[in-house]
């Protein structure tokens, strides 16, 4: 490993280190937020180093752009300072991240050193079979893609299931989205008003749903794939809403169409699982889309990743609609 490479390391995780400890001291939720998206940039620059740029991509998408906006969404309806904790109740908190800080320290000393060639990551058959069979059975150069959306295709829809559940928890509890007459923010602060960031905005919109569109249908050759497209085209409707009201968000998204999406996706996704079933396969296997097995896979995890985009895009829109709508509303 280079000195340089070490050193980059190194300075990442005292950035890390340093980011977190200012975040248990501050009282200012609205600055701890904006050092929380700081520690996931960070994460994310550790992610690419390990040249895992798929969770990277994640990383940042989720962690800096879609958990940020939430976040601040959810500080806006209640309040911005934490409350002073008394030090008797702090002790109960402190004994559990030391017992569990302790463990997981403890725990890492049967790990491999890091880089090292004979972990047992490196030596086990199956990675020989998803970093070049896969390229054989599938025949699309991203291994990631392959294990997400076709040898683990279950799982990744029992994740979409999660995604779909929890979209719904957290819109029974923020109760009906607003009408856009509701919705339609006071007179003195509209973000619109300010003519710099009303005609950026509007300038970035048309390039952040083209790069999601990239990133969708790119993920058999490159990091992406319908996660993080879902999460940028999520975000690309809060930056809208943000900046032109929550009222003309609404009227490019209604409401109706906004619910038919959040089902939509895991209808695809299931559907298509029935589909090979009734061609003569097994659930989710591609293979019997088309004459040729390959042509089959390519068009199976498309699909795929097309349905996990429109749920996370729906669900992410549909929850920051829900937010802010019940701050507009309660003004």
């Amino acid at each position: 490993m280079s000195t340089t490479f070490t050193l980059i390391n190194v300075s990442l995780l005292a950035i890390l280190t340093a980011t977190a400890v200012t975040i248990t001291r501050l009282r200012a939720l609205y600055e701890a937020t904006m050092l929380a998206a700081l520690f996931s940039l960070v994460t994310a620059c550790l992610f690419v180093l390990l040249d895992a740029v798929d969770v990277a991509f994640t990383e940042a998408a989720v962690g800096v752009g879609i958990s940020t906006v939430l976040l601040l969404g959810v500080l806006a309806l209640t309040r911005s300072w934490e409350s002073v904790t008394p030090r008797r109740r702090r002790l109960p908190g402190a004994i559990a991240v030391l017992l569990v800080g302790g463990t997981l320290g403890y725990a890492s000393l049967d790990l491999p050193e890091f880089g090292s060639a004979d972990s047992p990551v490196q030596r086990h058959p199956v990675t020989e079979v998803y970093l070049h069979q896969s390229q054989e059975d599938i025949g699309i150069p991203n291994t990631v893609t392959s294990v997400l959306a076709s040898y683990r295709g279950l799982d990744t829809l029992g994740e979409l299931v999660v995604v779909f559940t929890a979209g719904l928890a957290v819109l029974s509890l923020l109760g009906p989205l607003a009408r856009p007459e509701q919705t339609r923010p006071t007179a003195d602060f509209h973000l619109a008003d300010y003519r710099v960031i009303r005609v950026v905005s509007g300038a970035l919109m048309p390039f952040i749903l083209l790069f999601a569109l990239y990133v969708l249908f790119h993920g058999d050759y490159g990091p992406g794939g319908g996660f993080q497209a879902g999460v940028i085209f999520a975000s690309g409707f809060v930056l809208y809403g943000l900046v032109f009201g929550l009222d003309r968000a609404q009227r490019v998204v209604p409401r109706a169409a906004l619910w038919f999406l959040v089902s939509l996706g895991l209808v695809l996704y299931v559907g298509l699982g029935i589909t090979t079933m009734l061609l003569g396969g097994s659930f989710l296997d591609y293979d019997v889309l088309a004459r040729h097995p390959e042509t089959g896979q390519h068009l199976g995890i498309q699909v795929v990743e097309t349905a996990i985009g429109i749920t996370v895009a729906s669900v992410m829109t549909t929850i920051f609609f829900g937010f802010a709508g019940r701050g507009v509303v309660s003004r």
